[in-house]
């Protein structure tokens, strides 16, 4: 039997990925720089962003991975939960119609866990009842890309790492009131200062050299913090990638059952 684990919230993601488009360091005027001052330091507010999800428990999320290469551009989607003092989400992720022109490929079931990224009907060999595991210190990217969408938590940590940071002003993301932030965060920082569960891969990404320019992000946080929106865009390999993730219905309760050793693929995953 596969090991569960109850809470609130979730994540997911489903393909190999590359890399991040730059953005710009958005400044603000005086009115947004009185509203920040009251809102507290900006740099401080980011950073705090994945402790403030921590204390919310849970949430509902939506992911969007844009890749571009060589004038190709896809478009990878995701929703779930995510349990954010647990660290684990389950997520479905639907990939972009084949360009040659097959039907859209089946969901992907997605399980974040600390240290590893299970998926299901990865296809490709895998037999349709088995999860691909995979750990992800191993990938280059601390998981922020490969699954197909980013992990939330693992976003909101990289915050942990921000240098440059300014307040942009108030807008509304989902019906809510929030700060908008924009800046640029250092995934080696952000290693430095993650949580116990999320260290591991980063640091693995840090040391393996992933978006060294960098990655530039736009957040906007709810009046407890939290994140509501999170747009990073990273550069990895040739191509650039931008990953939006959105949380909304933050307690909503959350169930992820991982699965038991018989049930994960020990083949060659092949590639096509």
């Amino acid at each position: 039997m596969g090991q569960q684990h109850r809470r609130t919230g979730g994540a997911v993601a489903a393909v190999a990925a590359v890399g991040l488009m730059a953005v710009a360091t958005g400044c603000s005027g005086s009115g947004a720089a009185v509203e920040a001052k009251r809102a507290g330091d900006p740099g401080d507010v980011v950073r705090g962003a994945a402790d403030s999800l921590v204390r919310a428990g849970s949430s509902k999320a939506s992911t969007s991975l844009e890749m571009a290469s060589g004038g190709t551009r896809v478009t990878i989607r995701g929703k779930g939960v995510y349990d954010f003092e647990g660290q684990r989400g389950r997520f479905q992720v639907v990939l972009p119609k084949d360009p040659a022109g097959d039907d859209e490929h089946r969901p992907i079931t997605e399980l974040l866990t600390p240290g590893a990224l299970y998926m299901k009907n990865r296809g490709a060999g895998v037999p349709a009842d088995k999860w691909v595991r995979i750990e992800t210190a191993s990938l280059s990217d601390g998981n922020l890309v490969t699954g197909g969408a980013t992990d939330p938590l693992a976003a909101a940590e990289l915050l942990r790492g921000t240098r440059h940071v300014a307040y942009v002003g108030e807008e509304r993301v989902g019906g809510a009131e929030v700060r908008h932030y924009r800046g640029v965060a250092d995934i080696g920082g952000a290693a430095k200062a993650a949580s116990a569960g999320q260290r591991g891969a980063l640091a693995a990404a840090a040391a393996k050299g992933f978006s060294r320019q960098g990655v530039h992000f736009d957040v906007y946080l709810d009046d407890r913090g939290r994140v509501r929106k999170l747009r990073q865009q990273f550069r990895m390999a040739e191509a650039n990638v931008a990953s939006t993730t959105l949380l909304y219905d933050f307690g909503a309760p959350a169930e992820v059952r991982l699965p038991a050793a018989g049930d994960i693929f020990a083949g060659k995953i092949a590639e096509r």
